[in-house]
């Protein structure tokens, strides 16, 4: 009896084959087989029950028509797609269009021989609540951004847009940058004293207030040096420091940020290429079980690897709100197995995946907490404090070594003891504005708030990047002018529904709608019939040419008058207000914007002259016959100041130069594409020395970087750990 199997990934085949054997025929669709027409009047029939019309994708024509000659020529036809809504959407496509009438579903939570089979064992139906909650997503997010889109087209700019999710997280990083430009910093002191005890060991108190008043810091100064320093207290405690749950979606993305340096985007490429090697579990999920195999599995192994006082079970609650918790969490399939993975990306996910995992499993660690504090004679002068603490039993870190904070070992001291003053310093500082969201961060805020679910937290920020509304200034999301004006128009004229409370609801409705609890029609209706009113009420308002004055010290270069601020393809400029009778222009920080200039020289391509225009980045030359002809290069000026003047480490022939990709600035060899060596930050220059273990003792070699205000300084290895020196 000859079957075929249909999954969604080719990167299945080989595995699934090797499990299956050769009754088995194993095929791909690639994804999603069909979707919506682009014309939003063909692709949804709103008097008729909001009936999606569907058109096979131009590039799965030849997959389909495969797929169905195979159909004709087996048995028995299985889809299985991955376990999500998505998953059961794919597979009732792909029965739709090939003509399947009794379709046979089977999924797999993991792809091990013995899931496997397992679930062949177990055939069902396609889960038709669970297709049309993703079915009613996909016509949502079409009425709500074809509608919303065509009215900023009309009303800020052609070409924006606005979405169900992306426009309520680009909120969210909107409301934040206004916190930062509406902040005043303050003046504050940190005043610290060093002294020694009664076995002449040196050490640094901190002052338990970070003064504001210049006459405070300058009495509790004077204090310091005059009066006599006494141990008042020394408090020890001990506290456990618990495991986390496993890996859900989210908290593996946050991790991945902060641990290895991956965007949202990288860590669920990674991730689905474990899951397809059968390494890890699905990894689109909202739960923290574990299966009682895999808890089996996790105790036989902790037992044996650390000892029986390390393990401790545990069962983690619902981490999120709304979670479903349809799949377990996201783990190794084979604990046992300590790395894994064809490259450096995936054996690193691996392992980080498999240390929580294990670390989930384990005792609390046992740390012991050390304050002293010491009192001058004044009562009036703030106390001063050191805190220390040291790991007594390190449980579950064990597993996770990298979770572990170094031990910071105090001083002997008693209480009454006169310490010997040395000497005390203040050092002026300024508060500092909330920062900005990092993907990792913004990611937890959306889940905090109900915002998506796990399958949409990657591309909600990737669709913010890809559309121009954010740019990455180091590790922080900053919203583009474009983005501030596109969600300024949202929150003014349509806050209602890029509101928390409604997309929560939105989630919660879709997730009723796959539990079989609310109707498709109902869910559309109560939705589109007052969204769309809303959006006829607002055809007339008026259209955002100007967004607002320019500070009156800007006159137009050209005939001197006012000028006001617009939105370009590029951004914010200033622009004269008798435009377009007067075209001058600046730039939003108020440099004279020049128009194209023509040059002596020949286009390449077409042999038209080449000319010299200002884009968002500086200036470039460009062919005068764009965009017939889209001939571009580098302006020779622009490309010096570029330079950094530090040899490439890996060619020894290039400079590594600064260059701008999809995520930002980043610097690369000046031999591109012949060397590819390419780092994150500008270069300092310097070379890396720090000793690493995996080289045997060798210095790392590799270039140092710019890091933050409170890093100045990192190597630019991400393998290395002076990568992160904080933590060393």
């Amino acid at each position: 009896m000859k079957k075929l199997v249909i999954v969604e990934s080719p990167a299945k085949i080989k595995t699934l084959s090797k499990y299956l054997g050769p009754d088995y025929i194993i095929e791909a669709s690639i994804g999603h087989i069909r979707d919506l027409p682009k014309s939003n009047k063909q692709a949804i029939d709103i008097a008729n029950g909001f009936k999606p019309f569907y058109v096979i994708s131009p590039d799965k024509e030849k997959v389909v028509q495969h797929l169905k000659m195979l159909s004709k020529k087996v048995d028995q036809v299985i889809l299985s797609t991955d376990p999500d809504r998505e998953g059961e959407a794919i597979a009732w496509h792909i029965a739709e269009a090939i003509g399947l009438k009794k379709p046979i579903r089977v999924t797999f939570n993991e792809i091990t021989e013995e899931a496997v089979l397992e679930a062949m064992k177990h055939p069902g139906k396609i889960d038709m609540k669970m297709k049309t909650a993703q079915e009613a997503r996909r016509v949502l997010d079409r009425l709500f951004g074809y509608d919303l889109s065509g009215l900023i087209w009309k009303k800020v700019r052609y070409g924006l847009s606005a979405g169900r999710v992306q426009s309520p997280a680009l909120r969210i990083l909107m409301e934040r940058e206004r916190e930062i430009r509406a902040f005043v910093p303050e003046k504050y002191w940190v005043i610290t004293a060093t002294v020694k005890n009664k076995d002449k060991k040196e050490f640094i108190l901190f002052c338990s207030e970070e003064p504001r008043d210049k006459k405070l810091v300058e009495k509790i100064l004077k204090a310091g040096q005059k009066e006599n320093w006494t141990v008042s207290d020394v408090k020890e405690t001990k506290a456990k420091r618990n495991p986390r749950a496993p890996f859900r979606t989210s908290t593996l993305q946050q991790t991945a940020s902060s641990r290895l340096g991956f965007s949202p985007s990288r860590t669920m490429q990674v991730a689905q290429k474990l899951y397809e090697a059968g390494l890890i579990t699905y990894m689109r999920t909202d739960s923290t079980n574990l299966s009682k195999q895999a808890q089996g599995q996790l105790s036989k192994f902790i037992k044996k690897e650390f000892g029986e006082k390390y393990y401790a079970p545990k069962n983690y609650g619902k981490q999120s709100k709304g979670a479903q918790e349809a799949h377990e969490a996201i783990r190794p399939t084979n604990i046992n197995k300590l790395t894994a993975g064809k490259n450096s990306d995936q054996k690193r996910l691996y392992d980080l995946i498999r240390r929580r995992t294990v670390s989930s499993q384990m005792a609390p660690a046992e740390v012991l907490r050390t304050k002293i504090i010491v009192k001058l004679d004044d009562e009036k002068i703030p106390f001063f404090f050191i805190n220390g603490s040291r790991v007594l039993f390190d449980g579950w870190l064990k597993a996770d070594p990298a979770s572990r904070r170094d031990d910071v070992e105090l001083p002997k001291v008693e209480v009454g003891e006169k310490l010997k003053f040395i000497k005390i310093e203040k050092e002026e500082k300024e508060t500092s504005p909330p920062p900005r969201y990092s993907e990792a961060g913004l990611v937890k805020e959306l889940e905090k708030r109900g915002i998506g679910r796990p399958s949409t937290y990657a591309p909600i920020i990737r669709t913010l990047k890809d559309r121009g509304y954010v740019e990455k200034e180091g590790s922080q999301l900053k919203p583009t002018d474009t983005g501030d004006v596109v969600s300024t128009f949202l929150e003014k004229y349509f806050a209602k529904y890029i509101s928390d409370e409604f997309t929560a609801e939105m989630e919660t409705d879709l997730d009723e709608i796959a539990e079989g609890k609310r109707e498709y029609v109902q869910t559309l209706k109560e939705f589109y019939e007052p969204f769309t009113k809303d959006i006829k009420k607002k055809e007339d308002i008026p259209k955002l040419t100007d967004l607002e004055k320019a500070d009156a010290k800007y006159k137009c270069p050209e005939c001197g008058g006012p000028m006001t601020i617009k939105l370009g393809k590029n951004g914010k400029f200033m622009s004269c207000s008798k435009f377009p009778k007067c075209k001058g222009a600046r730039t939003i920080e108020g440099k004279i914007m020049e128009g194209p200039k023509e040059l002596k020289e020949k286009c390449p391509k077409c042999d038209k002259p080449l000319v010299l225009r200002e884009g968002r980045f500086g200036k470039f030359i460009s062919c005068s016959g764009y965009p017939k002809c889209k001939f571009i290069k580098e302006d020779p000026k622009e490309a010096e100041k570029k330079k950094t003047g530090v040899k490439c480490p890996q060619c020894k022939d290039g400079e590594m130069v600064e260059k701008r990709g999809r995520f930002g600035v980043f610097y690369a060899c000046s031999n591109y594409p012949d060397c590819k060596y390419a780092i994150n930050a500008k270069p300092t220059g310097k070379i890396c020395h720090y000793k690493r273990k995996d080289k045997g003792g060798k210095e790392c070699g590799a270039l140092m970087m710019e890091g933050t205000k409170t890093i100045p300084e990192r190597c630019s290895d991400k393998t290395c750990p002076n990568n992160r020196p904080d933590r060393l």
